[in-house]
């Protein structure tokens, strides 16, 4: 499973980092330390970038969830 961020084309490098440090787990002043700023400024950045409008996906491959190859059941084509 991996996660994928969209409209990251919209955001700024700044709003960029942020967000995807916020994806990450970190909290608000976990990445102010990070980014050398404060939280205020963080918090700033991640209001902005929402308002830009960007969206978290989650890829989840159809193994991971009993969906492909012989990892489900299929019916018996002859009904026995």
């Amino acid at each position: 499973m991996h996660f994928e961020i969209r409209g990251l084309e919209k955001l700024s490098f700044r709003e960029r980092q942020a967000v995807v440090l916020k994806e990450k787990g970190l909290s608000s002043d976990q990445i102010a330390k990070r980014l050398h700023l404060s939280s205020s400024s963080v918090a700033t950045l991640l209001a902005r970038a929402k308002g830009k409008g960007y969206e978290i996906v989650c890829i989840i491959p159809e193994s991971e969830i009993g969906l492909g190859g012989n990892d489900f059941d299929e019916e018996d084509p002859e009904g026995e």
